[in-house]
């Protein structure tokens, strides 16, 4: 059972949907926040949460001083927790579910985000992800940050023109890439 690892929200318990999800463990949320943290003031910050699963990183993200988050996420169980880890932590004003996919969500017009956070199954293959992230690009504000959670042995991703890598790590099964949107 994931809980929040720091900030407004620290220690409480997020319920995980049973089998339709792979939280991000404790000890890959708390080196996503330090990635970002070293890089980045979280004040403020319009968060995405692609594939949000528990709604974990994004939580985390609200607890930490980000202002928004959308959670977007199609399994209707999975954004039913989610909407419960929401009141859990009492973030109702700061965060909202969207139940569709996340193809159907980046396809539409909607707002920009400072901070994405991407974690697809890791069955997702390295094409749709790779498309995923050109269809990303639109909704990013400058100097934004796109955070990507991959199974170790995935391919690397293709980065669209306006993104950069920063910062490539594996703990254990999970792979987090790091990127960043550049001026111009």
């Amino acid at each position: 059972m994931p809980r929040i690892i720091a900030g407004e929200f620290r220690g409480r318990r997020l319920a995980a949907p049973a089998d339709s999800t792979r939280p991000t463990s404790d000890r890959v949320r708390e080196a996503i926040a330090s990635m970002l943290a070293a890089r980045m003031d979280p004040a403020g910050a319009r968060v995405l949460d692609l594939y949000a699963g528990t709604g974990a990183l994004a939580l985390e993200a609200l607890s930490r001083g980000a202002s928004t988050a959308v959670l977007v996420e199609s399994d209707r169980k999975a954004a039913r927790v989610i909407t419960e880890n929401i009141a859990v932590c009492r973030a109702e004003g700061r965060a909202r579910v969207v139940a569709r996919t996340v193809d159907a969500f980046l396809s539409a017009p909607g707002g920009v985000f400072d901070v994405v956070f991407v974690d697809p199954p890791y069955e997702v293959g390295a094409d749709e992800v790779d498309a995923l992230l050109a269809a990303l690009r639109p909704h990013l504000a400058p100097d934004a940050w796109v955070v990507l959670e991959r199974g170790s042995r995935s391919a690397p991703p293709v980065w669209p023109a306006g993104l950069e890598q920063v910062a490539d790590k594996d703990y254990g099964d999970t792979r987090v890439l790091l990127a960043t949107t550049l001026a111009g």
